[in-house]
């Protein structure tokens, strides 16, 4: 017997456990009918994150998981965009609803308050999901029903508001909007903001006091971080203003990979609640067209594009592998980049994670947010790539070592990949959503011999 075939069936032996103590820490960071991330670092809801949740939910309670995406929703704009935080009242947080001040737009809600940016939209992906693994197929139905016209109205703006010059690749104008708020991928582009000490809105940050600081953003990163939101709110968060005189404007592949395979999803749910599919299968296939651009052939690897600087980001991570997940690289060039992939990470826990830089980066850092861990959510998008084209070998590893990581480390933000401790935010809900989901995945994909 493989030691890859040992290790995951040790890992699914420890299932029951491990479903229980993943649901116990959904449950224990409940916010009423929203999660929380993990409650003293991110006390709110937020958008990403709540995809994942409802995707860990799915197959345990039906009705909790169509729960978190109605909450999610309900603090969605006239405009469609559905912004990354949704607040709760009274939780201490920065930057909170004070500094965002989004009552500036028309278009933002009185209530909820909300912040006045995007996450990645896994959000059609996880309705779907929702969908499928539903025991009441008759209310999963009038779901997908209640929700398809937020969806669709989320996935427009997005088409509208964040493209420019009739290309389907979506940018992005804060480091926050990509998922990877630290990634050294941004250092070109915030270093090219100069900034003066009167530039800086007052602020104090909170994450560090509640966190490991050493294991956090700069300062310097962050000053970065609250001139951009200034910017915003000053702009009253027009669309138009910004997309001209924002510094900071890239088209992130890891981003537009989850636009791709969520318009798929959304073309999937447009067919169960009578609606033409046509139209968010061919809006796919033109995002997954233009991606294009972003191919690197001498490394073998899909870069980030800066539009202010009018080229490539040289700095790469494994979200540049996040077409796979899309079904987007012909075969060909899929195996070009599982060559790249064996540079993004290691044996973990008797499989194989990938991190959030590559080991010989001379930035890489285990230890440091998104500039070196393993990641719970890149791993998530990795896995599902690589069953996608069919090599279930390495997916099995993946899937090993991102469940072997929080059976014996516990739901953490992140994980240092040469010890497997946790950091960052402890009992994390995307962590557990994300071993829940990949508990539900099929362990036959393991080889036998």
């Amino acid at each position: 017997m493989s030691d890859l075939r040992a290790a995951s069936r040790a890992t699914d032996h420890a299932g029951p456990d491990l479903v229980r103590r993943a649901l116990g820490v959904l449950h224990a960071n409940s916010l009423g009918r929203a999660t929380s991330p993990s409650l003293r670092l991110y006390p709110h809801q937020w958008s990403w994150d709540a995809a994942c949740v409802a995707m860990g939910y799915a197959p345990h309670d039906q009705e909790r998981a169509e729960t978190e995406l109605r909450s999610l929703f309900e603090g969605q704009w006239q405009n469609g965009m559905l912004p990354h935080i949704v607040f709760t009242e009274g939780a201490r947080y920065f930057p909170g609803p004070e500094f965002w001040q989004t009552e500036r737009s028309p278009a933002a809600p009185e209530r909820p308050r909300t912040s006045g940016i995007v996450q990645p939209p896994l959000h059609a992906t996880a309705a779907w999901r929702v969908y499928r693994h539903a025991g009441d197929g008759d209310r999963a139905a009038a779901f997908l029903e209640e929700l398809f016209p937020s969806l669709r109205a989320w996935h427009a703006y997005l088409f509208r508001e964040r493209t420019r010059d009739g290309e389907p690749l979506v940018e992005i104008w804060h480091p926050w909007e990509s998922g990877m708020d630290n990634s050294p991928v941004w250092d070109e582009g915030l270093a090219a903001i100069g900034l003066d000490l009167d530039d800086v809105p007052a602020y104090s940050r909170v994450d560090i006091e509640v966190a490991d600081a050493a294991g956090r953003p700069s300062d310097e990163h962050y000053d970065r971080y609250a001139y951009l939101v200034q910017l915003f709110r000053s702009r009253g968060y027009r669309a138009e203003r910004i997309r001209e005189e924002c510094p900071f404007v890239m088209q992130p592949v890891l981003f537009n990979s989850i636009l791709v395979q969520a318009d798929r999803d959304l073309a999937e749910i447009a067919g169960v609640v009578g609606a033409d599919p046509r139209p968010f299968d061919e809006r796919a296939n033109a995002t997954g067209a233009a991606l294009e651009k972003l191919w690197d052939d001498e490394r073998g690897v899909y870069l980030d594009f800066d539009l202010r600087s009018g080229k490539p980001v040289p700095t790469w991570t494994s979200a540049g592998l996040a077409p796979l997940y899309a079904g987007v690289p012909a075969r060909e060039r899929a195996e070009r980049m599982l060559e790249t992939l064996a540079a993004t990470g290691l044996e973990v826990q008797g499989g194989w994670a990938a991190t959030s830089l590559p080991l010989d980066d001379p930035r890489f850092d285990p230890a440091l947010y998104w500039r070196g861990p393993v990641w719970p959510i890149l791993n998530w998008i990795l896995y599902h790539g690589l069953i996608r084209y069919g090599y279930d070998e390495l997916a099995a590893k993946v899937r090993v070592a991102m469940i072997g990581l929080a059976h014996r480390g516990g739901f953490w933000e992140h994980y240092d990949p040469l010890t497997g401790r946790g950091h960052g935010g402890p009992n994390f809900a995307w962590t557990a959503a994300l071993v829940l989901e990949l508990m539900t995945s099929d362990p036959s994909n393991v080889p036998t011999n």
